[in-house]
């Protein structure tokens, strides 16, 4: 860790598309995010809105046709995104791990949790057949499995989809990551085993002080366990802040939306949960405007024509809507802004 007091993450300007032959999908557009050493950050957002594949590019993962277009990725100071393929195996699985969002396919069906656990040991360390069996028994006992020795024998249809999601964890910190990457940890899971995964993960990050992305459509998962939160809608980073600021001063109203849809337990019994109205944009025929203005209450005629600047809110919280603008006009003032997907760089 070559400095615990700077950044570990930074993405400049990314642009990723995939070229279909119906035409390019413009899946992330002029993403730029920080991430700090030890900073747990949240990024949410409906299906479809680059939150995964904002993270895939990181890990060098993109598909084909998929490609990064754009954009500059700095790990440990380092710019990852000139690696090679070859140097890219180097890191991933070692200093960036992911948990991907479902283990049932994730996992090899027709080898044993064993085999799996330490496959990654071997591949990234200098340890043995057996210090690896040795260790992965330890990655077993550390996630929270039951009688590992024998866990280690079985294959993955032999596990709740909790327990494979924990060895997924396992798998992912099979060489202690500086980085964790968990797209969507517990979809598909109960509540219990959901509040035991983000636990569980919370612990590990406090035991062994590394950075977590994580990745969801649900704002309540990442409640009690981000600094700080990124929402994303159509590929772009529409509003960003700390927990509080996003939870209690909320000012993009695609955040209002989700925050909106979530069920509250201190309501009347028969309020209901508000929807957004309407579908996300086509990514291969992205709007002028805003992309969130045909579905948007508040939509002006500019919305409809120009995207929004970034206005900064305070040192931590930026949103890009024009409704801060028309705000700040009429109260006589002027807005703080930054160039957003319209311009040169997103904060």
């Amino acid at each position: 860790m070559a400095n615990p007091n700077g950044s570990l993450l930074d993405i400049k300007d990314l642009d990723v598309s995939f070229f279909t032959p119906m035409g390019e999908v413009r899946a992330v557009n002029r993403v730029s995010l920080t991430l700090q050493y030890g900073e747990v950050l949240g990024i949410v957002g409906e299906s479809g809105s680059g939150k995964s594949v904002s993270a895939y590019s990181v890990m060098g993962l993109i598909p084909e046709p998929g490609k990064v277009k754009n954009g500059t990725i700095e790990f440990d100071n380092h710019p990852i995104h000139e690696l090679s393929e070859n140097e890219m195996q180097k890191i991933r699985g070692n200093e960036i791990s992911i948990i991907f969002q479902d283990p049932m396919t994730s996992l090899n069906p027709v080898f044993t949790i064993g085999n799996q656990i330490m496959e990654a040991i071997l591949l990234h360390t200098d340890m043995d057949k057996q210090q690896a069996h040795k260790r992965a028994i330890e990655l077993l006992e550390l996630v929270g499995v039951n009688e590992p020795v024998r866990r280690l024998r079985q294959y993955p249809h032999e596990f709740s989809g909790g327990m494979r999601q924990r060895v997924m964890i396992a798998i992912a910190l099979a060489c202690e990551p500086q980085l964790l990457i968990a797209d969507e940890p517990t979809t598909a899971l109960d509540v219990t085993i959901q509040a035991q995964i983000l636990e569980l993960m919370n612990e590990l990050k406090q035991k062994l002080g590394m950075s977590i992305i994580l990745i969801t459509h649900d704002l309540g998962v990442v409640a009690d366990m981000c600094q700080n939160i990124m929402v994303m809608y159509a590929g772009m980073v529409v509003e960003k802040g700390t927990v509080d600021e996003i939870f209690y001063a909320p000012n993009h109203p695609y955040t209002f939306g989700l925050l909106a849809s979530i069920p509250k337990l201190n309501v009347d019994e028969h309020e209901k949960l508000v929807p957004i109205e309407g579908s996300p944009v086509d990514s291969m025929n992205l709007p002028a405007g805003c992309p969130f203005a045909p579905r948007c209450e508040s939509c002006m005629k500019i919305c409809l024509s120009r995207m929004p600047d970034y206005t900064q809110l305070s040192d931590t919280h930026v949103s890009a809507c024009w409704l801060n603008e028309r705000n700040a006009m009429e109260a006589g003032e002027v807005a703080q802004t930054t160039p957003s997907a319209s311009g040169q760089e997103a904060p």
